[in-house]
C-alpha cells in the first residue's frame, strides 16, 4: 500500500498576468495579498507595458520577470511571431520557474500567459487560473484542459466550454479602493482642495472616463449633450484619457455647471466615492470597482473587445438592476441628452439602485482566489 501523499502548502506563488492592466492590475493586487500574508510571490510579465509594470510592481516591493510574449495571432505572419515568441516565453519561463521553484502558478488570462503556464507544465508545477470578463476567454478556456481550478470575476456564461472546475470568486481590485469610505461631501471637498475646483456637494454628480483611448462618445457626445440639457443643476467629474484632455476641457470651460476636468487620476476613490452615476466602459476591473462603491452607472460596452465580452459583464450589472446599457453605435447626442434629463428627473432613484449593487461586489475576491489555490494543492 503506497503512503498517503502529503497535502503540498501554498508558500510560494508565480502570477502570470502581462498584458493590459485588465491582467496587471488584478494580479498585482493578489500578489500584494499574498505577500501580506507572509508568502513569496514573482510577477511574469509581458508585452508593451511590461517596463512600467515592473516599476509600479517595485514599489510595492513584488519582485518581477519580463518574458517574451504575443498576442494571439490574426494573419500568416502573426502566427510565425507568436510561435516564436511564444517559443522564447516558455524557455525563459521555465528557466525562471526553476530558479524560483513555486508551488503553483497563476494565470491572470490572455495569450500573454500561454509561454508561462506551458513551462509550468513542463516542471509539473500546478497552474491555475482568474478570468476578469464573464465570457471567459480563448487562452483560459485551452488551459482549462490542464489546469487545476479557473476562478472568474463574474458568473461566466460559457462556463460549458471549461475544462477544469471552476468558481466565481470576482475581481481582486487594488487594497487602496478597498480600504476606503468616506462621505460624498468629504469626497468632493478632498477634490476641490486638491485639484482647486469649486464642485457643490449639494449638486447631482456625474463622473465619466472611457478608458486611456479617450473614446469620442465618452469625450465629445456627453460634454455637447450636456450642453444642452433642459436641467441646469448638475455637475461633472470627468477623465479625459491622455491627449484628448486639451480638446475636452475647452467644451467644459463654455459649460454652465461645474466641472473637474482632468486626463487621468489616481484617486479613483475619490472621485467614485464624489459621484452619484458614473458613464464608462465596462471591463472586469471597472465593473467590480463600480460594485465596490455601490454606484449605478450608464455602461458602453466598447464594441471591439475579444467575443464582445464587455456587453456580458454589463449585463452582471444590469440584471442587478444597477446599471443600464447603451449600445455604442446607438449612442448618439440626442439620445444622451435624454438620458442625462431622465436621471435629473430623479437623481435619487438612481442613487439608491447603485447602492443596491453593491450586493454584487466580492470585496474578498483576492484572498478567496488564494484560498482556492490553497485548497487545490491540498487535494
Amino acid at each position: 500500500m503506497n503512503p498517503q501523499k502529503s497535502p503540498k502548502e501554498l508558500k510560494r506563488l508565480v502570477i502570470t498576468c502581462g498584458g493590459t492592466g485588465g491582467h496587471f492590475f488584478p494580479g498585482l493586487s493578489i500578489a500584494r495579498e499574498f505577500k501580506e500574508e507572509g508568502g513569496e510571490v514573482l510577477l511574469f510579465l509581458s508585452g508593451k507595458n511590461a517596463d512600467a509594470q515592473a516599476d509600479i510592481a517595485t514599489l510595492h516591493g513584488i519582485d518581477s520577470v519580463k518574458l517574451t510574449s504575443s498576442p494571439r495571432p490574426n494573419s500568416v505572419t502573426g502566427v510565425y511571431k507568436f510561435t516564436t515568441d511564444t517559443l522564447s516565453g516558455i524557455i525563459t519561463g521555465r528557466k525562471q520557474l526553476k530558479k524560483f521553484n513555486p508551488d503553483a502558478l497563476l494565470a491572470m488570462g490572455s495569450f500573454t500567459s500561454l509561454p508561462s503556464a506551458i513551462g509550468a507544465l513542463m516542471l509539473h508545477i500546478p497552474i491555475f487560473l482568474h478570468d476578469g470578463n464573464a465570457r471567459v476567454g480563448k487562452a483560459n478556456r485551452l488551459l482549462s484542459r490542464w489546469a487545476k481550478h479557473l476562478c472568474t470575476a463574474f458568473p461566466a456564461v460559457n462556463a460549458s466550454h471549461l475544462r477544469c472546475p471552476y468558481s466565481f470568486t470576482g475581481m481582486p481590485v487594488r487594497p487602496e479602493l478597498l480600504g476606503s469610505t468616506i462621505s460624498k461631501k468629504d469626497a468632493i471637498q478632498s477634490l476641490n482642495v486638491k485639484f482647486g475646483s469649486i464642485l457643490d456637494p449639494e449638486l447631482p454628480t456625474m463622473l465619466i472616463f472611457g478608458g486611456s483611448q479617450g473614446a469620442e462618445i465618452f469625450n465629445r457626445t456627453f460634454p455637447e449633450a450636456m450642453q444642452e440639457s433642459i436641467n441646469r443643476q448638475f455637475q461633472v467629474l470627468h477623465l479625459t484619457g491622455h491627449g484628448k484632455f486639451e480638446m475636452v476641457n475647452s467644451t467644459y470651460e463654455k459649460a454652465f455647471f461645474p466641472s473637474l476636468v482632468l486626463p487621468s487620476a489616481s484617486e479613483m476613490d475619490l472621485f467614485y466615492q464624489a459621484a452619484d452615476v458614473v458613464v464608462s466602459r465596462s471591463g472586469g476591473s471597472t465593473i467590480a470597482e463600480l460594485t465596490l462603491f455601490g454606484k449605478f452607472a450608464f455602461l458602453v460596452p466598447y464594441p471591439y473587445a475579444a467575443e464582445n465580452h464587455q456587453y456580458d459583464n454589463a449585463l452582471y450589472m444590469k440584471n442587478g438592476d444597477a446599471a443600464e446599457i447603451i449600445d455604442n453605435a446607438d449612442c448618439t447626442k440626442e439620445k444622451v441628452a435624454k438620458l442625462l434629463d431622465r436621471w435629473l428627473e430623479n437623481p435619487e432613484k438612481y442613487r439608491e439602485q447603485g447602492v443596491k449593487g453593491k450586493a454584487l461586489s466580492r470585496p474578498r475576491a483576492a484572498a478567496d482566489m488564494l484560498q482556492v489555490i490553497r485548497d487545490g494543492l491540498a487535494k
